[in-house]
């Protein structure tokens, strides 16, 4: 398409050149009759003659120079003052060629003197009037609203860079930034009027002035200004309860003078693959009219799976969390969000089974979204103890009760990292995903409990992404924990929507996987946000090796291969082939006996108990300090099978309860 396209294009642009050439030279032909008109009061017939050999002698030399100084090349709709002067330079060439014609024929005819001057400057104004008139109908069709909400705006600073800005405003908002007027110290400025704007008065009467005019928001143009002026200009928007923007200045933006970047880095810039969308029809018959219950909803996964359920019209939506700072912005969030959504924000722990039993008795909700666990891998390394009552004990008392309770639907939301797992807080999600399955082989046909499995997401709290960014801000260095390390990413929509979608799929006892694509690499993630901040790797910004952590594997692995999932009924989402669950009564031993080590505070009896329970932990291969405190960590130049884990794979793996 794009091969058709371009000539396509190329060829109207051509024509358009054409048309503007044609017109520009007719005008400035006009321009000697004219001439003679002006000079002469009336057309004369005793002129005709003059006026002939005049014009054919002109026209050759205008159209040489409306050719060789691009005038047919100018953008009429973009007219600014550089072409006017171009004009100008091109006309007065032109009009010295004519002026010495008419000099040397001035024998043989009578041609007044000044008729070449009257053609240059009646010239001048014929090609600069339609190209003022295009400019003019083209600025006024960007000044349309087409039913948009007009914001009127006072500029502070009647400089150079406020005049850019009015321009920019007005040829870019669409009309919906519409500039009222400036402010400026500069009392020569008072009264002045500059593009059409009047400059209204000086910054200290800012609240006065915006009530006069009715402004909407404060934009400060004034990039040189210090400190103090700046927080005073903040402090009289706030009086007038105006929003308020600073605009810094090109120069520092280009040099890169600036300690932030000029804009926010969005996720998808840094995934890699095209983000993922699904269709979630038979999530939406499942959610309305439904109380649904999301645990840990003031994290970042559990928020998004909040704000994307408003969308299906919930009977009442249950934010239950641990962090009442968290659910307050939430809840405040979606007040202005989704104003038409019952929601209730509820304190609680998941891991007290008696405050989730008053909950589950007061609220009776019948889908349950549980986003609530502990997820750093180096800190449940050194806490293996709170890993297991929160990740494993938590999941056990939620799903326990909605199986009392006759929920419909649970979707636990599990992670990469329960996959052949190598730390605390992979074998504890992969117990937790043991635990709904056990659950699930109880519930009646009609009811659905299931996993969700996806990689890191972009963006989440605590996340690589936002520390890399903290770590930019600061000057660097990124601290990176192996060169070679890879992850699986998603953005936080994308988690969200897999989790909504597994919850309408109603196949039971089911561990869903999302396709995300292959791995990247971190230390490629970090070149990408260090570019798109503006700034250069291991120049601006340094990158420094720290070593891998304990219980952290080189790479993930999402079982999608063929042999590790089957398809199913979206295209981007696979079946993890999980065996069956064991015999509930060894099941639930080996679950006490866990809890049993837990209690005690023993690492080494918790990670005994998770590998019996998750036969492929292979807590060595995460290198964990706590099993082998002696053991010197691999180094890249090791010939070991920790080592051998770099290789990106997609492995197939049927696992074991």
């Amino acid at each position: 398409m794009d091969d058709i396209k371009s000539p396509l294009l190329t060829a109207i642009e051509r024509k358009g050149e054409h048309f503007k050439c044609l017109v520009d030279l007719i005008l400035w032909t006009l321009a000697t009759p004219l001439a003679f008109i002006v000079r002469l009061d009336l057309l004369s017939v005793d002129y005709v003659n003059e006026i002939m050999i005049l014009t054919a002698i002109g026209l050759p030399v205008k159209s040489s120079i409306i050719y060789l100084l691009g005038f047919h090349r100018q953008s009429w709709q973009n007219i600014s003052f550089r072409d006017p002067l171009r004009l100008l330079l091109g006309i007065m060439f032109g009009t010295a060629i004519l002026a010495a014609a008419a000099f040397m024929l001035h024998t043989s005819m009578e041609i007044p003197r000044s008729i070449p001057l009257i053609d240059g400057m009646l010239g001048l104004g014929l090609l600069c009037a339609p190209r003022g008139i295009s400019r003019l109908v083209h600025d006024w069709r960007l000044s349309r609203t087409n039913g948009k909400e007009i914001r009127r705006v006072l500029i502070v600073g009647a400089g150079q860079c406020g005049t850019m800005m009015v321009r920019a405003l007005a040829r870019h908002s669409g009309g919906q930034l519409r500039p009222v007027g400036f402010l400026d110290d500069d009392t020569a400025k008072h009264r002045q009027t500059l593009l059409g704007l009047p400059v209204l008065g000086s910054i200290k009467q800012l609240p006065e002035i915006a009530s006069r005019c009715a402004a909407d928001e404060i934009i400060t143009a004034i990039p040189s200004a210090p400190p103090q002026v700046l927080r005073d200009i903040v402090k009289l928007s706030q009086q007038a309860g105006l929003r308020h923007r600073i605009i810094p200045s090109i120069y520092d933006i280009l040099s890169g003078k600036l300690p932030t970047q000029t804009r926010d880095v969005d996720m998808t810039d840094l995934l890699g693959r095209d983000t993922v969308s699904l269709p979630l029809d038979e999530t939406a018959a499942c959610i309305k009219g439904r109380v649904v219950l999301v645990s840990g909803a003031g994290g970042s996964i559990g928020s998004e799976i909040v704000r994307q359920l408003t969308g299906f019209k919930p009977k009442q939506v249950i934010l239950f969390g641990r962090g009442e700072n968290s659910l307050f912005e939430l809840e405040q969030n979606l007040r202005g969000f989704a104003p038409q959504t019952h929601t209730i924000a509820v304190i609680g722990d998941i891991r007290d089974r008696q405050r989730l039993e008053h909950v589950f008795a007061t609220y009776q909700p019948r889908v349950i979204f549980h986003a609530a666990a502990h997820k750093h891998v180096p800190m449940m390394e050194a806490n293996p103890d709170e890993a297991v009552f929160n990740n494993v004990g938590g999941t056990r008392n939620l799903v326990e009760l909605a199986l009392e309770h006759n929920v419909e639907r649970f979707v636990n939301i599990s992670t990469d990292k329960a996959v052949n797992p190598t730390s605390v807080m992979g074998a504890t999600k992969r117990v937790a995903e043991q635990v709904v399955a056990w659950v699930a082989s109880q519930a009646q046909p009609d009811r659905c409990f299931v996993s969700v499995r996806f990689g890191n997401v972009l963006g989440s709290r605590g996340s690589v992404v936002p520390t890399f960014q903290r770590q930019i801000r600061a000057g660097g260095p990124i601290t990176i924990t192996h060169p070679k390390m890879t992850r699986y990413f998603k953005t936080i929509p994308e988690a969200a929507q897999l989790v909504l979608r597994a919850g309408g799929f109603g196949e039971n006892g089911q561990v869903y996987v999302l396709d995300m694509g292959k791995p990247v690499r971190v230390i490629d993630l970090a070149h990408d946000l260090i570019r798109l901040s503006g700034l250069e790797p291991d120049v601006d910004i340094k990158i420094q090796h720290t070593g891998v952590r304990p219980g952290e594997k080189m790479c993930e692995e999402l079982l999608t291969a063929e042999d590790g999932t089957v398809a199913s009924r979206h295209e981007k989402i696979f079946v993890a082939r999980c065996s069956t669950p064991p015999a509930d009564g060894i099941f639930t031993r080996d679950l006490e006996n866990l809890f049993n080590a837990a209690e005690l505070r023993d690492p080494t009896a918790i990670r005994q108990m998770l590998k019996k329970l998750v036969p492929t932990y292979d807590p060595n291969n995460g290198w964990s300090k706590h099993d082998s405190p002696g053991q010197k960590r691999p180094t890249p130049s090791d010939n070991s099978d920790a080592n051998r884990t770099q290789k990106v794979r997609m492995t197939a793996v049927t696992e074991q309860f």
